[in-house]
């Protein structure tokens, strides 16, 4: 019996690049499964330019082929689930790894309320030789685990290939990615978005292609790493550099006042200047993570959430600007004094390790503190904030009634 398109609540999603020796398995065990399980569904292959005859295979089999020209495997599986028709979407590869024939436990929880329910290979078991090693024990534990540290996921197979979702909610956050980091920006954006997450055993057995598979290891592992990083400012910029600030600024005071010792080593005024070096460097990166998160929240790629909230009330132009000249102006001072020592001696050489203690700390005062002026001005420029577009020809009519 046909369904119609406003009557289908499940569309099982398989992304397409010359999978002819796989395809008709894959879409054989999701329709059998849609028959089975009573569910009103269809299967779409998002094809993105086979050349194998797969598109043939597709419809042959009774599937819906979707083309998708931009290349990559995050636009094969954006274009197919804008195209799909169902409430509920679950996608998986097209290579037979993922089995399309039990899919009872992601429809379930989705009935159940649950905006992106992930499969989790590790609980449902891997049959030997369907992951690679490297994958299985440092590739895809380190990436989960990142990505659990830095986005609270409650997930522990970030990038497991079967995973189901409801059609609209992923729709609406905009993905962006086009290669295989597409996997973590869905649950990445999911979390960022606040949408209810769950996972279920699921399993994986050796694909039953004879070619080599699209992934590269280094290459899409690296991808991934990236992706976390840039959708993470606190971890990838503001810790690490507020550590760097505050380890620069301790030693460039304790080497200020004189020469430290530890043991039998002794530290002075060429420490003193790498010590002040790390705590420009430390402040410019918790600079550029506060830039970075204004960024993304008006560009509508992070969330605007509690904290950046209250930090940007608190961190008001004004403020900003205040707290520049008031680092300028120390290191005015600083100067002024280095100045006076220099002509009390009749404009002579000094000793350049007592010299060294006072224009160090005037450099900082200013590096700093012009770091600041602009960094407030550049936070003032991002957050102002911008009217819709007006679509052309408004204008006209606005005037002519």
């Amino acid at each position: 019996m046909a369904v119609g398109a406003g009557d289908i609540e499940l569309s099982i999603v398989m992304p397409c690049l010359d999978e002819a020796e796989t395809l008709a398995t894959c879409i054989r065990k999701a329709r059998g499964w849609l028959e089975r399980a009573g569910v009103a569904g269809e299967v779409v292959v998002a094809d993105n330019g086979s050349t194998d005859g797969s598109q043939a295979i597709a419809e042959a089999e009774g599937a819906r082929v979707v083309p998708v020209a931009a290349k990559g495997y995050g636009n094969a599986l954006m274009g197919g689930i804008r195209e799909a028709r169902g409430r509920y979407v679950v996608m998986g590869d097209a290579d037979d790894s993922y089995d399309f024939s039990d899919l009872d436990a992601f429809l379930e929880r989705l009935r159940a309320g649950d905006d992106l329910v992930m499969g989790n290979r590790f609980r449902g078991g891997i049959a030997p030789g369907a992951m690679p090693w490297s994958h299985r024990y440092i590739g895809n534990p380190v990436l989960s685990g990142i990505g659990r540290l830095f986005f609270h996921a409650p997930v522990g197979d970030f990038h497991c290939g079967l995973r189901g979702f409801r059609r609209d909610a992923i729709v609406a956050l905009d993905l962006r990615t086009t290669g295989m980091e597409f996997a973590s920006e869905v649950v990445v954006r999911s979390c960022l978005a606040g949408l209810r997450i769950s996972e279920v055993p699921t399993t994986l057995s050796p694909d039953g292609r004879t070619r080599p598979p699209h992934l590269r290891s280094f290459r899409d592992g690296w991808r991934h790493l990236r992706f976390l990083l840039l959708y993470s400012p606190r971890w990838l910029f503001f810790y690490p550099g507020l550590v760097m600030f505050a380890v620069g600024l301790v030693a460039t005071t304790a080497l200020t006042i004189g020469p430290v010792s530890v043991g039998s080593l002794q530290f002075d005024v060429g420490t003193l200047v790498y010590a002040a070096a790390l705590t420009i460097c430390g402040y410019l990166t918790v600079l550029f993570a506060l830039l970075t998160k204004t960024y993304a929240v008006q560009e509508g790629f992070l969330p605007a959430n509690r904290t950046y909230r209250r930090v940007q009330r608190w961190l008001t132009l004004e403020r900003g600007l205040a707290v520049g000249a008031a680092l300028v102006a120390f290191g005015l001072v600083a100067a002024v004094a280095s100045f006076l020592r220099w002509r009390e001696s009749g404009f002579g050489n000094l000793d350049p390790s007592q010299t060294i203690r006072t224009v160090v700390p005037s450099m900082l005062g200013f590096v700093l503190g012009l770091q600041t002026l602009v960094a407030a001005l550049f936070v003032s420029i991002l957050s102002i904030r911008r009217s819709p577009p007006v679509p052309v020809g408004a204008a006209e009519v606005v005037v002519t009634r």
